[in-house]
């Protein structure tokens, strides 16, 4: 089969011929029919502590369809989406994690986060039974690849407590700002106010539900609130992952404010602690996902509460990959770039 394969910082990735993967007892090989990009893919290709093996087959949000069964609650054509998780070698005989702690167990292993765990960047991708959910009739594989980065803004929104009648401020404006911004006006929020540099997925927002957006490099947001009367936010989500945000939102919220820290921030950062005190704010810091997130998603595609097709900016092919993967290092309008693998 042909996967895209990562084989160092600074190298583009290369298309090759991999061998197909084989379902063992209690797992599927799924055709791949969509995979997104996503920001942490990019982030994991670049210079960290704790660099990406090379050998790397990327890829954690897709869709597609069962092509071979290793579980009775499964079959042939089957359409599946997968929480992209792996437990360590003690839990896997038992499908999940015994401590019920997911992906946030440090033992656990995330679908395409390493070369002994390959993801969708392939046309097969190997997942465990337990972690597949069926795609509802009614529902395209295009449209359930993007469960996964629904299900991080839906996890987000859901650790945030009650937005209901609460004026929510979103910082950022990518595929889980609006992800975010989606669930935070399901879940009731009177005012979403969304931060955003770059103008065309601004505008994206509205579609979300942002009923104000704001261009943070023409002037400081604290002022734009004021101006626009809005007043300072009851609940703060920032979803860039950039050094100085933290502390910024901190100096944004009001007392007694809620700070939701979604976005990963993968270097050292500095905050002044005495203005969190002094306001007592919660600060809540959220990873990912449970598979309970990607069930609700599902229901609200299923039922029309939701219709996140404006989230997908581009379909690719293989061959488009590679240099897709570095422009999207640079600043950019997109949010959501799919690869279609049959391409």
């Amino acid at each position: 089969m042909r996967a895209a394969v990562f084989h160092g910082v600074g190298e583009k990735l290369t298309i090759e011929d991999r061998q197909r993967p084989v379902a063992e007892e209690g797992q599927l090989v799924v055709r791949v029919a969509f995979v997104g990009i996503c920001g942490s893919d990019i982030h994991a290709t670049e210079k960290s502590l704790v660099p990406l093996e090379p050998g790397t087959v990327l890829g954690h949000e897709f869709a597609g369809e069962v092509v071979e069964s290793g579980s009775a609650e499964w079959q042939v054509g089957n359409r599946v989406i997968g929480v992209p998780l792996q437990e360590c070698d003690e839990c896997r005989p038992l499908g999940q994690c015994k401590e019920g702690i997911g992906i946030l167990c440090a033992k656990s292993r995330i679908i395409g986060m390493s070369a002994a765990v390959p993801g969708a960047y392939a046309e097969y991708v190997r997942l465990g039974a337990r972690h597949a959910l069926r795609v509802p009739e009614g529902i395209s594989l295009r449209t359930a690849t993007l469960t996964e980065p629904l299900a991080v803004g839906a996890h987000a929104v859901r650790l945030a407590g009650s937005l209901y009648g609460r004026k929510v401020l979103v910082i950022g404006a990518g595929p889980i700002g609006l992800a975010v911004i989606a669930f935070a006006h399901l879940a009731g929020a009177s005012r979403i106010v969304v931060s955003e540099i770059d103008p065309t997925r601004r505008e994206r927002a509205a579609g979300f539900g942002a009923t104000l957006r704001l261009g943070p490099s023409s002037e400081p947001i604290g002022v734009a609130l004021n101006r626009s009367n809005d007043g300072a936010p009851d609940v703060i989500f920032e979803c860039v992952g950039a050094p100085g945000l933290l502390r910024e939102c901190m100096d944004l919220a009001p007392v007694h404010g809620r700070i939701v820290v979604v976005g990963v921030n993968r270097s050292e950062d500095v905050i002044l602690p005495r203005v969190a005190i002094r306001k007592e704010l919660s600060v809540q810091f959220v990873l990912g996902y449970q598979r309970e997130d990607f069930a609700l998603v599902l229901d609200m595609l299923a039922t029309g509460r939701i219709d996140p097709e404006g989230m997908i900016t581009n379909v690719i092919g293989f061959a488009e990959l590679p240099d897709m993967f570095e422009r999207l290092r640079r600043p950019n309008p997109d949010a959501k770039v799919l690869i279609d693998p049959s391409r």
